[in-house]
């Protein structure tokens, strides 16, 4: 178990990521204590996306070459359409999400950041929800999609959009107190 105080958290994100959906959690991660940081295929800093134009900009703190699971108890994929369909296309963003799961760290996906998970092969038989615009997505890669805030399946998080933040950083937070969680392979 880990209180989150204590606890560390990686950002995986790119350019285009939906400014909400990173500085958010990031900002009320932080302020209960947690030690987040951004991880991206660049270094210095990436643009967010927000009502139809760049809004934003965050400090990188590390490429993801320098990326280690077993520095961080929990995962956060940010969504917006960009930022997660460029990430989808880096392998080793890829890997580091599938090394997070596979340690069984929370890995927590808002908006179209489960785009990502459908590319690592980690929905297939979970309860997952995310953007209604790729529930087809989701579907097809074995996920069971349900319209909720927040979806919980064996420490993997998702939640819809922006709305529903509240939710999904407090399934974050509880998830991460929960400690490391056992795994199902993907169907």
């Amino acid at each position: 178990m880990t209180d989150i105080a204590n606890a560390r958290i990686l950002i995986l994100a790119t350019d285009g990521f939906e400014k909400s959906e990173l500085m958010e959690p990031r900002r009320q991660l932080r302020e209960q204590g947690a030690t987040v940081h951004v991880a991206s295929p660049k270094s210095g800093q990436i643009k967010g996306w927000e009502d139809g134009d760049w809004s934003g900009a965050v400090p990188v703190d590390m490429e993801l070459g320098a990326v280690s699971a077993n520095e961080y108890d929990a995962l956060v994929l940010p969504g917006g359409v960009i930022n997660p369909d460029l990430l989808r296309t880096e392998e080793k963003a890829i890997d580091i999400i599938r090394e997070f799961y596979g340690a069984g760290k929370t890995v927590a996906a808002i908006c179209h950041g489960p785009w990502l998970l459908v590319e690592a092969g980690l929905i297939g038989g979970k309860q997952v929800t995310s953007y209604p615009s790729i529930r087809t997505d989701v579907e097809n890669a074995g996920g069971h999609w349900r319209d909720e805030d927040v979806v919980v399946d064996q420490g993997l998080v998702t939640s819809r959009s922006p709305d529903d933040l509240p939710a999904f950083i407090a399934s974050i937070v509880e998830e991460i107190g929960e400690g490391t969680h056992e795994r199902q392979s993907a169907a």
